[in-house]
């Protein structure tokens, strides 16, 4: 299997990426990005790529699936700010992918809370987003985590995040052990990707109760 990674250094993107190059099934992983992510392995590879809007130049053929990490926090950011990262970035690669690779597998990671409809700015944003991604020609799905834990040094662009991930560490692995529906950890973020991607189930919104039960396979920590 041949994956696509994209936000490869945010917390969630690490995770993703870590997991595919531990999965025994992944035989190469393409990380589209703007800044390196100091990683190296003999099924990674990157490629530097600086208008997220056009993806005209960028070759997804011959790939089976992609996890779509990237995202930004929406605090202090305008809508039109928020939804040129969050919409316009994701359906530039949708776009691309759906006509060189029709049926790929897209997994997009969204939020609880996501809501076409909703109050919050975010949540009608991501919705929105959902929304267009599905209806191309690809087999989408939408995870939806609450909580996330960090693992294995994966850490968060922003600072505030990371001081909270730290204090709340001990409560945080109790939370993704005891609480599923509302916490979830990077591992399983990753391992849950793949499990899609391999089985391509009917369920297209997955929670963090979702993600958590997935029938996964554990590879070496």
């Amino acid at each position: 299997m041949k994956v696509i990674v994209f936000g490869a250094t945010g917390m969630v993107g690490q995770g993703a990426l870590r997991e595919c190059l531990l999965a025994a099934d992944v035989d190469e992983v393409l990380v589209v990005t703007r800044a390196p992510t100091g990683v190296t392995h003999p099924k990674l590879r990157e490629v530097r790529h600086g208008d997220f809007t056009d993806f005209a130049g960028v070759d997804f053929a011959g790939y089976d699936a992609c996890f779509f990490c990237l995202g930004v926090s929406s605090v202090g950011m305008s809508e039109a700010d928020y939804r040129r990262i969050t919409y316009d970035f994701t359906l530039a690669a949708a776009r691309r992918m759906a006509e060189q690779r029709p049926g790929m597998v897209f997994v997009y990671v969204s939020g609880a809370g996501t809501d076409t409809d909703g109050r919050q700015m975010w949540a009608r944003v991501k919705g929105q987003t959902e929304d267009a991604v599905a209806a191309l020609d690809l087999r989408v799905y939408a995870f939806r985590p609450g909580f996330i834990r960090p693992e294995h040094g994966a850490r968060s662009k922003v600072r505030l995040y990371n001081v909270m991930y730290t204090a709340l560490s001990p409560l945080s692995w109790l939370l993704v052990r005891f609480v599923p529906g509302i916490a979830t950890s990077t591992s399983q973020l990753g391992r849950a990707m793949l499990e899609v991607a391999r089985t391509t189930p009917p369920r297209r919104v997955w929670t963090s109760r979702d993600i958590a039960a997935a029938e996964v396979n554990h590879y070496p920590s």
